[in-house]
């Protein structure tokens, strides 16, 4: 035992002053290993320190409180929810009925002796520097104890005043304010004074200011009602400590009063999930990953993690076999003086664990230090703060032990190699002759067989893509292992190059142990590259075929819903300002009741319209009056057939270009709209202009050539009857009525000029414009057109519409670069190990007269050559994943189409488009431009003259 010791501390000495001489090559392979470490090592540190322990997210959620109180808005019927009291529904099963609706008094649930601090929430459009600013308005007691560590102060004070705020450094950043600053709601003419800044820690980028509870809220909501717009509400909820705290049971009982309950005891110590109701209910569960899923991820990070370790080994083991080469006489000095062969593995696996310890060490002390320095940075990006700076060791030191893993399977090649020269071949610098093993091509045959009749599985009968990729990751394990065959099959071209590439060619081939690693490298690194920029172009041309314009090219749109559309002049000025404007076509939104009312809003004096579909133009598979499913009534044949219907074809409109939403698609306008979406229809114009309504959709067209326009009074009424299966109640308009075939009106469903929609009754608001222009918009354009807009402070949906816009063009030029440093990192060691090799040649083309641009040409093509022969057989094994990745992407997306058409829903939907793309560009620049680079790069690092010496006798 001491025997074996003193023997391995005597090689550790041995590598350790090895590598101190050759600090260039050690650093090389430290920085590979150690580079991943640190990424991995800073990963964990910031994911750790980004999960919050169960005290810490309630100190974020409920400050210093037992509990925060709810309503659940169900009418204070009971109700059941989940122990983190994010999830609720009624406790009675009301199947197809409607949901019970309304609030209850969540005040009469608070126990006896109770804390209570109120905490409210709402929006508002607030001044700024530069203009208007939508805003949260959160009315809390923020400097009370209660709510210790929802709300972390940075500068000031929190309110003590009705006419004091605080404000988060976010809004103060993009509001332009300062501490000692005033702002004011839109149309409030009180004004508050800004007295300190605070941030959430788990939003950093919120923009919100703080008011003292009744400070804001309440008043501008009057303001904004006299105005006759809608506010939309106020959320409130309340932050409750009570002697005891609030266990599971007591949270049980304040759901039987219907509010919902997150509860710091519950949270600490939840129960068990038989003794959750919810869970209990059919068709709710904890929705955890299943077994299967959680093992496929385990596998996928495991193939990953072995992979990336197999091409650290295959870059570093090169670099290892330099060392060794460059050393043999040493370790033949050690084997003249009574060493054996395990005392030669010893040596040059010890400069792997040598090498393995140091990286992980630096990899592992970087991370710390980086993700400690960095964390402000991380925080930012992540919009959260840590909890703590959470180290956990045993995770550190088991990422650490594969940095010292993978440096000694590196050098284990390196070392039996080394430990198979004889003493006499190592000191007199003879390489000998040996033959490369057969055995090894074969197996990687059998693994590249394998590997792609199992992808070929999963592509085609399989839809797992876990089968496709492990599949895969066999078969380039395969093509690694044949490399060796595989360079000698290169070999056969040298006939035909002419004398410094074939020598280079030539060298490569007789030398297979230094050249097939670094060729496997390059090939690992080009077939990863290959694979993802094949699968990123297929599915960027499948994106391509199925971009919907939102309005012809070159066209601008911008549509303003909120506020009864009172800022859309403004709008329409910054648009032609900045945009190169041809044409303008104003549109306008039919609304009914209150013109601040907000879509859909139940609040007094709010009402909608709709356009009525004839019984006769329904479409059977949807058509239903009691609230079942009417596809089930026909067979799977009948639903296919009808899905074909053009009743069922047709989609019901209303989604505009950039996210705005009018009902029924139906908006008022003149025909200078119908211009700019390129309707070239005869009759359009015309029947615009005798008052009837232009129709793009065959459906709410009835037998006399009408449309019929449901005005609903009251949308809260309105609701109720839908819930309960009546009629809505509502007056039915008919108007005469133009269809339109064939042509592309970008969204607009009906289109009905002001004049008409006037005398029909029916009150029209602003909605905004569409835009023609002379010439495509610029960034720059672009850009400032967003900064009017921001101080306008409206909710614009602006659409410019570009045509369908790559990308993956960026990723495709990192994937590009990536792969070439690989192939140049790789390339440049086995040049470096070629010339180790060759030194004795070259001093003797030296010595008799060989120009010294010969020893640069040599090294060039040397690299160049395993470059090219990495680059080529790379390219050619990395499109066999990404092909069956879209195979599978293919049989998933016809099976789902399938069956949408078995269930009548297909009819409206194209046949999946699913094409295989190769990106001839990137797989060009790495076929010739990564090997020519790394070829000239080689040739200028060269020196052109070696040390002259003697030729050493054979």
């Amino acid at each position: 035992m001491n025997k074996w010791l003193h023997s391995w501390r005597a090689a550790i000495r041995i590598a350790r002053r090895d590598a101190w001489r050759s600090k260039g090559r050690s650093f090389l392979v430290l920085a590979m290993i150690a580079l991943p470490i640190l990424g991995v090592s800073a990963a964990d540190l910031t994911l750790r320190s980004s999960e919050l322990s169960t005290e810490e997210s309630l100190n974020r959620k409920i400050g210093a409180a037992d509990a925060r109180f709810s309503d659940a808005q169900v009418n204070g019927v009971p109700i059941f929810q989940d122990p983190n009291g994010d999830t609720n529904v009624p406790a009675k099963d009301y199947g197809d009925q409607a949901w019970p609706t309304g609030p209850t008094d969540v005040t009469k649930t608070f126990p006896a002796g109770s804390t209570v601090l109120t905490d409210s929430s709402g929006s508002a459009k607030l001044t700024t520097a530069h203009g208007l600013l939508q805003s949260e308005v959160r009315e809390l007691k923020a400097g009370d104890p209660l709510a210790r560590g929802i709300m972390a102060l940075q500068d000031g004070r929190f309110p003590e005043k009705a006419d004091e705020v605080a404000a988060t450094t976010h809004f103060l950043e993009t509001s332009g304010l300062s501490i000692g600053s005033t702002l004011s709601a839109r149309g409030d003419t009180r004004t508050f004074r800004i007295v300190g800044s605070y941030e959430l820690p788990n939003d950093l980028k919120a923009d919100q200011i703080n008011a003292l509870p009744g400070a804001f809220l309440d008043a501008y909501a009057k303001v904004v009602a006299a105005s006759g717009l809608d506010t939309g509400g106020a959320s409130v909820t309340y932050l409750v400590k009570a002697p005891g705290g609030f266990t599971w049971n007591t949270v049980q009982q304040i759901n039987a009063k219907g509010v919902a309950v997150v509860s710091r005891a519950v949270l600490l110590d939840p129960p068990a999930k038989a003794d959750v109701p919810l869970y209990q209910k059919e068709g709710w569960g904890t929705f955890e990953d299943s077994a299967a899923a959680q093992a496929a991820e385990l596998a996928a990070a495991g193939t990953v993690v072995g992979l990336a370790m197999l091409e650290i080994c295959l870059l570093a083991g090169p670099a290892f076999a330099v060392g060794a080469r460059r050393s043999r006489r040493q370790l033949g000095l050690v084997g003249a003086n009574g060493g054996d062969r395990h005392h030669i593995r010893a040596i040059v696996l010890s400069g792997g664990l040598v090498i393995g310890v140091a990286a992980a060490v630096l990899g592992t002390v970087l991370a710390l230090i980086l993700t400690f320095a960095l964390q402000p940075f991380l925080e930012t990006a992540m919009n959260q703060r840590f909890g703590s700076f959470d180290v956990r060791p045993l995770e550190l030191l088991g990422i650490a032990f594969i940095a010292v893993l993978t440096g000694l399977m590196a050098a284990i090649v390196p070392a039996v190699t080394a430990s198979r020269q004889t003493v006499l071949a190592s000191l007199t610098g003879r390489r000998g002759v040996r033959r490369g093993s057969r055995v090894l091509p074969l197996i990687g045959l059998g693994a590249l067989l394998l590997g792609g009749t199992i992808a070929l599985y999963g592509s085609v009968i399989s839809d797992q893509f876990i089968v496709v990729a492990g599949g895969s990751a066999l078969a380039e394990l395969g093509v690694v292992a044949m490399t060796p065959a595989l360079v000698g099959l290169f070999g056969r071209t040298g006939r035909w190059l002419p004398l410094s590439p074939r020598l280079a060619l030539r060298d490569a081939v007789r030398n297979r142990g230094r050249t097939a690693p670094a060729v496997a490298a390059v090939l690992a690194a080009v077939a990863g590259t290959v694979a993802i920029s094949t699968y990123a172009a297929s599915r960027e041309a499948q994106d391509a075929a199925g971009y919907e314009a939102k309005l012809p090219h070159g066209a601008v749109s911008a549509l303003v819903m909120e506020e009864g559309g009172r800022d859309v002049p403004q709008v329409r000025d910054a648009i032609q300002r900045l945009m190169p404007v041809d044409t303008r076509a104003d549109v306008q939104r039919i609304v009914v009741g209150k013109p601040g009312c907000a879509p859909y809003s139940e609040a007094p004096g709010c009402g909608r319209f709709e356009l009525v579909i004839p019984k006769a133009n329904e479409c059977p598979l949807w058509a239903s009056e009691d609230g079942s499913d009417p596809s089930e009534k026909f067979t799977k044949e009948q639903r296919r057939k009808l899905a074909e219907d053009w009743r069922c074809t047709e989609n019901s409109g209303g989604d505009l270009p950039g996210g705005a939403y009018v009902e029924g698609g139906l908006v008022v306008g003149d025909a200078s709209l119908l211009k700019i979406l390129g309707i070239t229809d005869a009759g359009a114009q015309k029947a615009l202009a005798e008052g009837k309504i232009v129709s793009f959709a065959k459906a709410p067209i009835d037998k006399g050539d009408k449309i019929g326009i449901r005005v609903i009074a009251d949308n809260k009424k309105a609701n109720q009857a839908d819930q309960e299966r009546k009629p809505l109640p509502g007056e039915i308009k008919s108007l005469p009525a133009h269809l339109v075939t064939g042509q592309n009106a970008y969204g607009v469903r009906a289109l009905i000029s002001p004049e008409a929609a006037k005398a029909a009754g029916f009150t029209a608001l602003p909605f905004g414009s569409v835009f023609s222009t002379d010439a495509m918009p610029s960034a720059e354009q672009r850009q400032k057109l967003d900064g009017e807009l921001a101080k306008i402070g409206s909710d614009v949906a602006l659409h410019v519409e570009e045509g369908f816009v790559s990308n993956t063009s960026i990723v495709l030029l990192a994937l590009t670069v990536f792969a070439g440093l690989v192939t140049i990192g790789a390339a440049g060691i086995a040049t470096g190990l070629a010339q180790a090799d060759a030194e004795a040649d070259l001093k003797t083309l030296s010595a008799v007269g060989a120009p010294p641009r010969v020893r640069r040409t040599l090294s060039g093509f040397q690299c160049g050559v395993v470059a090219a022969m990495g680059v080529i057989l790379g390219s050619a094994a990395g499109v066999l994943p990404a092909m069956g990745l879209r195979l599978t992407e293919e049989r998933q997306e016809l099976r789902f189409y399938q069956e949408s058409l078995d269930q009548g829903w297909g009819g409206s939907q194209d046949v999946p488009y699913v094409p295989i793309v190769v990106p001839w560009e990137t797989l060009g620049a790495m076929l010739i431009l990564v090997p020519l680079g790394a070829a000239l790069l080689a040739a200028l690092v060269t020196r052109s003259r070696g040390a002259l010496a003697r030729r050493e006798a054979a």
